[in-house]
């Protein structure tokens, strides 16, 4: 069996793979999404120059010094006038600056008697916001490929862009074998145990912009786990179970059968080595995953992510970043290792990875305590408490 190393089976899988169709979607329904054409600045915000602050736009020139008023300028409606010498204009914060005036005395500066104002302080433009002093027109706002979250909608819809072009969402087929699994729900037999890894699976595929579906379990069934994969749709199709070489591990076998050009036959990984991929007749992609929930989510963060990133044309990129080990760790001899692990601050503000102490590939409780995975390298040297190593944070609520 050859084994692939994680960067060699993750650029395997890459290759070829583009951003699916287009569509349109609207500022409400896009986070998540993924930009297909950039938001480009149809105007300038603040499309005028603006007041930062409550209290009276006047001349600099006329401060220190006692002024007429002889209007008001509040958000969405303007003074029509113009600020000409020894005059103040009362102004609220967000208010169009009047013609004429060039700086703002916030109220807490000034004191207004009657129809006149006593401004002691000199003028300063401090309190104006200038004309585009958050974008220009013309500008590029969000670019393609950037992911949509909630403060980026925002930027778009101050842009006044009220649908976005987007990649459409990749449909990921989820299929669980075995017949040592049984929904949750249902009636498990003394030798089963439930489903874990579909619900995991699926709600990864939303976070990351695609589309679940879930297809019914099979058991170890060569012919029922042809015909799932074969009717199961999907521009990916990911298996559960059924990834080794035992005599039950029937998935390779099943699909085989369906034009399966096997691209990656092992990935030399812990936890995760039985993970398989390859292109099935029809063009569809298909990631075999193993059986064991901590093996499925691992490679699920190392090779599903990004091919559902990369199909909605958005960064694939593992994320790494450096942290101290808060625990002597023992030199790596066998595969590379993907440790969960749990990340805190120290005093110093350092930021610290403790790997979990029992890190069997089937334990979910360990995997839901942790929001780190901790990457050892293939042959890595024993590493110091307090040296650094590196982290791929997973996104926990």
């Amino acid at each position: 069996m050859k084994l692939a190393s994680v960067e060699e089976a993750r650029a395997l899988m890459l290759d070829g793979a583009a951003a699916l169709g287009v569509e349109t979607t609207s500022l409400a329904e896009g986070s998540g999404r993924t930009l297909a054409q950039p938001v480009i600045a149809q105007r300038s915000q603040p499309p005028f120059d603006a007041s930062a602050m409550d209290g009276w736009a006047v001349r600099a020139a006329d401060c220190p010094g006692r002024l007429r008023v002889v209007g008001e300028s509040a958000a969405g409606r303007a003074f029509e006038g113009s600020v000409g010498a020894g005059e103040a204009v009362r102004i609220f914060t967000g208010a169009p600056i009047p013609r004429g005036a060039d700086a703002v005395i916030i109220q807490e500066e000034a004191r207004r008697d009657g129809d006149e104002v006593t401004v002691p302080v000199a003028g300063h433009a401090r309190h104006v916001r200038p004309t585009g002093q958050d974008f220009k027109a013309g500008d590029i706002l969000l670019e393609r490929g950037v992911r949509l979250d909630p403060w980026r909608l925002a930027l778009a819809a101050s842009a006044g862009a009220a649908r976005l072009t987007v990649s459409r969402r990749p449909r990921i087929a989820i299929l669980s074998t075995g017949e040592e699994v049984v929904e949750p729900g249902a009636a498990a037999g003394p030798f089963q145990i439930f489903n874990s890894g579909s619900t995991a699976l699926a709600a990864l595929v939303r976070a990351w912009g695609g589309e679940p579906l879930v297809l019914e379990p099979v058991g170890d069934d060569l012919e029922a786990t042809k015909a799932a994969v074969g009717a199961g749709g999907g521009d990916i199709v990911v298996t559960l179970g059924g990834a080794s070489v035992g005599d039950y591990d029937l998935v390779k076998p099943a699909v085989a059968a369906l034009g399966l050009r096997l691209i990656v036959e092992s990935v030399d990984v812990r936890p995760g080595k039985p993970t398989w991929f390859g292109i099935l007749g029809d063009g569809r992609r298909v990631l075999g995953l193993p059986g064991n929930p901590a093996s499925a989510l691992v490679c699920a963060e190392l090779f599903l992510k990004p091919l559902i990133l990369t199909l909605q044309g958005a960064d694939p990129r593992i994320r790494l970043i450096a942290a101290r080990a808060a625990i002597d760790l023992p030199a790596n001899t066998g595969r590379e290792h993907w440790m969960r692990a749990r990340l805190s601050h120290k005093a110093d503000g350092a930021l610290s990875a403790r790997p979990l102490t029992d890190q069997d590939s089937s334990l979910v409780r360990i995997f839901a305590e942790a929001d780190a995975l901790l990457r050892r390298p293939r042959g890595a040297d024993a590493t110091a408490k307090g040296e650094v190593v590196e982290v791929a944070p997973l996104a926990r609520a």
